[in-house]
């Protein structure tokens, strides 16, 4: 269960796959104020998911609403990163 002093994240696709070593739950933190916080944490502890998800058509949920990198994060929240969609 995530509360208010921790954030969960998650990761599908093939973004997944860069973050097997990463913890589900994030601590809130000084640092972290918005989901690109959130993102230069991720590429502190692995720098190929941070590039992964600085990719142009990546996508961010935040409660399972997409949400632009600028959106605050305050502890309690569901982060999803999703990578992006390809059809055909």
């Amino acid at each position: 269960m995530t509360t208010k002093n921790h954030f969960k994240i998650l990761f599908f696709g093939r973004l997944r796959d860069f973050s097997k070593n990463i913890k589900n739950e994030i601590p809130v933190s000084d640092e972290i104020k918005c989901v690109e916080d959130v993102i230069l944490y991720l590429d502190t502890l692995n720098p190929h998911l941070g590039k992964e998800l600085r990719k142009p058509f990546t996508l961010v949920s935040v409660n399972k609403n997409l949400v632009k990198t600028d959106f605050p994060i305050v502890g309690g929240e569901e982060v999803a990163f999703l990578p992006p969609v390809t059809g055909g």
